[in-house]
């Protein structure tokens, strides 16, 4: 079996996250692998760092038929037997290929945002080519967004993102406490989060004005950039919140980070799954999230964490609260959540998908 990968971003969020996850694992159970990704962007500088078999690309533009035909020449020379795609340009760059130059490697979509396909004829042929073999979608939820657009439902897939489970183990310690002018009385309720719109840090900041309003002494922490920063700052400036909400900004220390925090609060009004709230599972804290997307399949409601509807700031401030003065009810969630969360390792995540894999090249197999 030989997998190309291609991915087509130059920064890195938790796709980029999840993509090269894979690949390790994949390299530990014998897949081979190449990733093709821009030049200069996240990813290669990731894979030449830890030495992980690559070729670059200058991307140019989403449809730039350059890197379609670069695609071909690729799967012929190294004779690839599956094209793995994990964004939404790099899809366009597999079926650009299969339309201008015969390219017959089937093609697996990698799916982690929970909205859905476009309505136009173009992301309706790009979704439904049939060189498309699966879709894998990192959450029930977004499988089921997809069926809509999907003519053929067998090709849709759930495989849950994973996460390292020994991420947080004999982490270097930060006292953002000291860093931040913190005093040791407050509480840290935080995430780590794009600071981009689907994220609602509207939601963020409002649920934070209740739980300062009440009284509390809570610091409120998002770590993490993006391109709603500007209108995040706005929102924190116009509800007078400077001093109790602290953009950290993108940080390379958040294994470091995320244990300091005493509650971890996502808004999101969409995502895909949350591999962040699986982060904070791993790392022991307490979690409250809203009902967006594929979170209800990780976090269930007083189990492992508290879940509010989206957009309800006064009752995820209640949630917040709630664990704040109860920490023997955290700890229980806690401890719930640490357990389920080895159901979300990165290797289960490569072995469920290699089954895809397996699934895909024995069919074509028994088709030919």
């Amino acid at each position: 079996m030989r997998v190309l990968h291609i991915s087509s971003p130059k920064t890195w969020r938790g796709g980029e996250q999840q993509l090269l996850y894979l690949v390790e694992e994949l390299n530990q159970i014998g897949v081979w692998q190449l990733v093709l990704c821009p030049f200069n962007s996240a990813v290669h500088k990731y894979c030449l760092k830890n030495h992980i078999n690559h070729l670059t690309y200058f991307k140019g533009f989403s449809a730039n038929p350059m890197v379609a035909f670069r695609v071909n020449h690729i799967c012929k020379r190294e004779g690839i037997d599956l094209m793995h795609v994990h964004d939404s340009h790099a899809h366009n760059f597999a079926v650009l290929s299969t339309v201008l130059t015969k390219n017959t490697v089937p093609i697996i979509v990698s799916r982690r945002v929970d909205f859905p396909v476009k309505d136009t004829s173009m992301s309706f042929y790009k979704y439904n080519h049939p060189n498309i073999a699966k879709i894998i979608c990192v959450s029930q939820a977004i499988a089921d967004i997809m069926e809509k657009s999907i003519e053929d439902k067998v090709k849709l897939e759930v495989v849950h993102s994973g996460v390292d489970l020994n991420k947080f183990t004999n982490v270097p310690k930060v006292d953002i406490r000291k860093e931040l002018g913190i005093d040791s009385d407050y509480a840290l309720v935080g995430n780590v989060a794009a600071l981009a719109p689907h994220k609602d840090y509207e939601t963020f900041i409002a649920t934070a004005k209740q739980i300062v309003g009440q009284g509390h002494k809570v610091k409120f922490l998002a770590i993490g950039d993006g391109p709603s920063r500007k209108q995040v700052e706005e929102e924190i400036a116009k509800n007078n919140l400077e001093d109790h909400v602290l953009l950290l900004g993108f940080r390379d220390d958040v294994v470091s980070l995320l244990p300091e925090l005493d509650v971890f609060l996502i808004t999101s009004k969409t995502e895909g799954l949350g591999t962040s709230i699986l982060d904070a599972q791993v790392a022991r804290i307490p979690i409250v999230a809203t009902r967006a997307g594929g979170i209800v399949e990780i976090v269930k409601h007083e189990v492992n964490g508290l879940v509010a509807d989206v957009a309800d700031s006064k009752q995820l401030a209640a949630h917040v609260t709630r664990l704040l003065n109860d920490r023997t009810f955290a700890q229980k969630l806690v401890e719930a959540g640490a357990d389920m969360v080895k159901s979300f390792s990165k290797g289960m995540t490569a072995q469920k998908t290699k089954a895809v894999y397996n699934r895909v090249l024995r069919g074509n197999a028994e088709s030919e």
